[in-house]
């Protein structure tokens, strides 16, 4: 076990200021255990916590309003998977390293400082012991000051290393209404931004201030850098509403960095089976269009999952793939168009009508049940563990 860090604040209050010697970019002296034992205590209210911290936060210091959306809901739950992803990865530096990394890259289109960090660290400590009580202890405080001194600063320097621009500027040069609900934008970004096959990016509208949300892009990279998404405006969803009603051909988005890891392996030769439901099918087109560019030749079986013929949004563009490339096969399943000739039901429930699917490299995109529905089922199927990719995004 790794011994307790010596708790010491600087005058000025400082978290980022306490150091230790460092091991693997972590603090030698963090106490996994004690974090996790006393995260547990508190974990059951979340929803509490994560709304206390930010009235402490804004009320010590209320001109970090203005860095925040209006509506603060989906920016309480995305703290607490942060926090929560940061406690069960102490036990593993590298994949901790590489989370801190990504969220200090990625704060930077906040405008996030070193001085942010410290005002969020003082309301965080105040969170946890007002929530953890009586069961707060010295040690509890000295491990969490620990552990946040070191997520602080591990962010604060991957943001200064970060050689790329915070955001990127995009202009819309095609919006299409392919549903009522459902649109396909193409936009130019002001720079080369780089991603790969399945990945997604973050993207804030004029239209709502500081809000990000990702958005999959819905192509393979292009030699022209433009970018094109799917969008479904959902019924609360503030960006995703704004990009498929009221953006037009002209207006300017920010673009945020590429994240996710659902990429191809490129050291697999197995079959492909891509799992999308509804605007899920954006990063799995990618895929398909990075398998053809790169004449891979694996069989790759496509499953589109909508309601009805009419949520089919992309399949013209589908077929057409379909009909160039010989080792692609599309599959629309429909879940509730009786008159639909082709295969009926809910996408994750269709896989036992197929063949064999555990040598395949299997690809999963869709609403969050759906993804949990599809990975279950496939686990029963009995697909290995390793070859199943799918990326859990906080939208």
């Amino acid at each position: 076990m790794l011994s307790l860090v010596r708790c010491e604040t600087r005058t000025q209050g400082s978290m980022i200021g306490i150091t230790e010697p460092t091991v693997g970019g972590l603090v030698k002296s963090l106490n996994p255990r004690i974090i996790k034992e006393s995260f547990a205590l508190i974990e059951p209210r979340a929803e509490e916590i994560s709304a206390y911290f930010y009235a402490r936060l804004f009320a010590e210091n209320p001109r970090l309003r203005a860095f925040f959306p209006p509506a603060m809901d989906h920016q309480r739950e995305r703290l607490f998977h942060a926090l929560r992803e940061i406690v069960w990865s102490l036990d593993s530096p590298d994949t901790l390293s590489a989370f801190l990394s990504r969220l200090g890259r990625d704060h930077r289109k906040f405008g996030v400082t070193r001085e942010h960090y410290d005002a969020m660290g003082r309301a965080l400590l105040t969170t946890l012991r007002k929530f953890a009580g009586e069961a707060w202890t010295a040690e509890m405080e000295c491990a969490w000051r620990s552990a946040y001194s070191t997520a602080a600063t591990m962010m604060v320097e991957a943001a200064e290393e970060h050689e790329l621009p915070p955001w990127w500027t995009g202009e819309v040069i095609e919006h299409e209404l392919r549903h009522p609900d459902i649109a396909a934008l193409t936009v130019r970004p002001d720079g080369a931004l780089p991603y790969q096959a399945g990945q997604y990016v973050t993207i804030q509208t004029s239209r709502w201030p500081w809000m990000w949300r990702p958005f999959s892009v819905a192509g393979a990279p292009r030699a022209d850098g433009l970018l094109r998404f799917h969008v479904r405006a959902l019924p609360a969803g503030w960006v995703s509403g704004a990009l498929v009603r009221h953006v037009r051909i002209g207006d300017t988005l920010l673009i945020g960095h590429a994240a996710g890891t659902m990429t191809l392996d490129p050291d697999s030769d197995r079959p492909i089976l891509c799992v999308a439901g509804g605007t899920g099918l954006a990063p799995l087109k990618a895929l398909v269009e990075d398998a053809i560019t790169r004449d891979l030749r694996r069989d790759i079986h496509l499953l589109v999952g909508a309601r009805t013929s009419a949520e089919l949004y992309d399949l013209p563009d589908l077929r057409a793939l379909e009909e160039r490339t010989p080792w692609l096969r599309v599959v629309p399943v429909l879940c509730s168009d009786p008159s639909f000739d082709g295969m009926h039901g809910r996408v994750p429930d269709v896989l036992d009508r197929f063949p064999d699917w555990s040598r395949h490299d299997v690809y999963v995109a869709g609403p969050p049940e759906m993804v949990k529905r599809t990975v279950a089922n496939l686990d029963e199927l009995g697909l290995p563990a390793e070859q199943l990719h799918y990326d859990r995004i906080e939208s």
